[in-house]
Parts: C-alpha cells; sequence; structure tokens
C-alpha cells in the first residue's frame, strides 16, 4: 500500500523509473512519448547529460545556502543571464521554487511597490477570465479559471476578471482580428475605471494560455494596446511566462513577439526543464529601486529561494537555451503545426489547431459548424489522454475549455530536442487516441 497522497486518489498511476531523451519508462518496462513536456517542463528532454554534471558539480561544491545570510555564484550567475536575455527594463531576479511562488511574489511585490510610493489604496488585481496563474491562495484568485477557483472562493483576495483574447471563441463575423483584440484590451479600461484607477495596482495575462484553454495565443495589437492602457493609468503589467516561457513558443520570452515588455514577469517549468524545482520573478529597476530607497526589505521570502543547486541546474538549461536549442524552437513548431492540421484540420471534432513554436492546442468540439462543445460529463478529454497514455503518448488534457466548465481541449508541448520522425509519432499515437475515443 503506498503512502503517498496522489493527485487522484481513484487513479493508480504506473511508476516512473527511467527517462532518456523524449521518452519515460515505467517499471513494466513500456515506453512513453514525452508528448506534453509533463506539463510544459521537460523541455531538454530527460537525462540530458550537461545538466545532470552541473548538478552534481554543484552538490560536490555546496548543496544549500539560505539566502537570509548568503548569496551563491549560481544564482548570480543565473541572474545575469536572465536580464542579458531579458526584455524591456527588466533588471532584478528574485527566485522562487516553481510557477505559483514565483505569482506569489509577483502580487506581493506589486502592492509593497505602491506602499513604497506612498500609493496606499493601490491593492486590486484585474486579471482574465479561463487564465491560470497557480494553486496557491494569491494566484489561484488571479487565475480565472471558474471550478478551480470555487471551493477555495471564501478564502481568497476580491480580484475582476475581464475577456480573454480568445479568437476562436469571441471573435464576431463583423470584427477583424485586429478590431477584436481592440474591444477585448478595452475592456481593461473599462474595469480599472469602474474600480477607480487609484484602486489598481496590476493586469495580470499569460501571454500564450496555458493549461486552462489550450495554447491560446493572442491576436495582433492586443497586448500593445493593453501596455497603453497599464501606462495610462499607472498599473504594473505582469506578464506570466511559467508555462509558455522559456522558448517555449520561439523566442526565449514569450512576449517577445508581442512587441512589449512587462514590469513584473514570472517563469518556471522550462528555466529548470524538470531537473531541480526553480522559478523566478524578474522586474524592471524601477520596482527594485522603490525597496532599494524605502524600507530595503521584501517583506517576502521561502527558505529554498534562491537554492545553489536548483540555480546550477537552471544555469546549464538556460545557456542551451540561449546556445541554440530555443532557436530551433519555431522551425519544430512549425512542422508540428503542419503535421497537426494534416492530420486532424478536417477531422469532425476538431474545432481548432493554434499555438506557437512548441507550444500547441487542439480544442475539441461535437460540432465544428456551430463550435458546439460536448457535453462535460461525457469526459472527452480525460478520455483522450487515457487513449493516448494507453498508445504510449503523453499529452495534457483539460476540461472547462469556454467557461470553466464547457470545452474540451489537449495540449502539446513536446522537449525542443525533437526531430521529424518524433513529430509523426506524435500525429500517429494521436490518431490511434482519437480512433479509441471517436
Amino acid at each position: 500500500m503506498s503512502h503517498v497522497f496522489p493527485r487522484h486518489t481513484k487513479a493508480k498511476p504506473p511508476i516512473a523509473v527511467r527517462g532518456e531523451g523524449c521518452y519515460i519508462t515505467d517499471n513494466s518496462g513500456k515506453k512513453y512519448f514525452d508528448g506534453s513536456g509533463g506539463a510544459a517542463v521537460s523541455c531538454l528532454g530527460h537525462n540530458d547529460p550537461d545538466v545532470i554534471a552541473a548538478i552534481k558539480g554543484q552538490v560536490d561544491q555546496i548543496a544549500f545556502a539560505h539566502t537570509g545570510f548568503f548569496t551563491s555564484e549560481p544564482a548570480e550567475q543565473l541572474a545575469d543571464l536572465l536580464i542579458e536575455h531579458a526584455p524591456g527594463d527588466l533588471d532584478r531576479v528574485y527566485f522562487v521554487s516553481g510557477g505559483s511562488e514565483a505569482v506569489e511574489a509577483a502580487l506581493k511585490l506589486a502592492r509593497q511597490y505602491f506602499l513604497e510610493k506612498g500609493e496606499t489604496s493601490r491593492h486590486r488585481v484585474i486579471a482574465r477570465r479561463q487564465s491560470y496563474h497557480g494553486n496557491t491562495l494569491g494566484a489561484l484568485a488571479t487565475g480565472g479559471n471558474q471550478w478551480r477557483r470555487e471551493p477555495f472562493s471564501p478564502l481568497m483576495i476580491e480580484t475582476s476578471h475581464i475577456s480573454p483574447c480568445f479568437e476562436y471563441r469571441g471573435r464576431q463575423d463583423d470584427e477583424t482580428a485586429f478590431e477584436y483584440g481592440r474591444r477585448v484590451a478595452n475592456e481593461l479600461e473599462t474595469e480599472i475605471q469602474r474600480l477607480g484607477a487609484e484602486n489598481v495596482m496590476a493586469f495580470v495575462a499569460e501571454p500564450v494560455v496555458g493549461a486552462t484553454a489550450g495554447a491560446v495565443a493572442p491576436v495582433e495589437g492586443y497586448f500593445k494596446r493593453i501596455r497603453e492602457i497599464c501606462d495610462h493609468y499607472g498599473i504594473l503589467l505582469i506578464l506570466d511566462e511559467v508555462m509558455c516561457g522559456m522558448g517555449r513558443t520561439g523566442t526565449l520570452f514569450a512576449c517577445e513577439q508581442d512587441g512589449i515588455a512587462p514590469d513584473i514577469l514570472t517563469i518556471a517549468k522550462g528555466l529548470g526543464a524538470g531537473y531541480q524545482p526553480i522559478g523566478a520573478m524578474l522586474c524592471t529597476s524601477e520596482i527594485y529601486e522603490a525597496i532599494e530607497n524605502g524600507t530595503g526589505f521584501f517583506q517576502h521570502g521561502h527558505t529554498y529561494i534562491g537554492h545553489p543547486t536548483a540555480c546550477a541546474a537552471a544555469v546549464a538549461v538556460l545557456k542551451k537555451l540561449t546556445g541554440g536549442v530555443a532557436a530551433g524552437v519555431a522551425p519544430l513548431g512549425g512542422k508540428l503545426d503542419a503535421a497537426l492540421k494534416d492530420a486532424f484540420g478536417q477531422h469532425p471534432h476538431v474545432g481548432d489547431i493554434r499555438g506557437r513554436g512548441l507550444f500547441r492546442g487542439i480544442e475539441l468540439v461535437e460540432d465544428r459548424g456551430s463550435k458546439a462543445p460536448f457535453d462535460p460529463k461525457r469526459g472527452i478529454n480525460k478520455a483522450l489522454k487515457k487513449a493516448a497514455f494507453e498508445a504510449g503518448l503523453i499529452c495534457y488534457p483539460m476540461g472547462g475549455t469556454i467557461d470553466g466548465v464547457n470545452g474540451d481541449h489537449i495540449l502539446l508541448a513536446p522537449p525542443f530536442i525533437i526531430d521529424d520522425s518524433h513529430i509523426s509519432e506524435i500525429t500517429d499515437k494521436l490518431q490511434t487516441a482519437f480512433k479509441a475515443v471517436f
């Protein structure tokens, strides 16, 4: 009998015993192609010798030193590398252990920034429906996924949610893509005015929405308008790149493709590539200096922030990403997109195939013409996950794609080390799963 508290008490997963390249092998000897990189984590695949060597080398020197007393060489090096490649005026890096922690840190820094400036009434956060920003209470409150939020709503801070930029579901027939993006972006200004700009501290968004909507990228011009609105009202723009960042969409930072930079940015997942738990919050020099020239103390922290071994692993990962691996994501993503559209583009139950780079979503519908979703009780996304797993493919399914209740999609986020044969393997095994379910 296991004493592990699992994600789901009514499911007994196999035991993973080995990872090699794009594959995971379980204790029965069965191999699975890791088509979602876990949860868009394993960007370099499994058993990368350079990252493993970096971890071993750091453990031989010093595995852990508490940041209340010390910094470390790997933390300093990793911060320098991130800022060297970061967009806009991002200038400081605060290390954490994962994505939810990164978002919590971002929210608390935003609040303290305005306190240091004397704008004490600024506390409200605006985000978007069908977003996901983590499972800790502040991050969960910021996220706009209804079924995740509902059980814990009495415990959460009050937040506002505007429409997502979800062209497949939201653009009207008489609108251009640009006009649609402008319309939903302007909802931010309306909500700021409703709350009173003096009470709003931040707008939070994923540049490409991951888990809750399935690789939904914005239309052109959407985020430029969002940036304009934030600047006009003196509100911080926090971009959550925990899932879509670190090369996943074809550039190291996902927001680069929209021609903007945030005031605060969060990363995790691909930063450590699964080899160590690590995340980070990046902020501008202006925000940092408000703390430095004020109290001097960011009132936040966890035991394992800036963990030397985790940072050493991330340095090795980031060097590979910036050394050419991330540059290959866009062309590989184009091949994967073409292969998915060739295999499933005319499938009667595929409504949309979308995404950027090696971050691809397939939205499943009961009727293509009307875009009508399946009855949630059918659990289509769960059935596809199970069928794909039996076929030897790991994909990332989710329900509630449209409104937190209705809608199904699967997310693909394979390692950046895939080749043409792996793309064929993904589509072949996915076709096997589709046949089993539909």
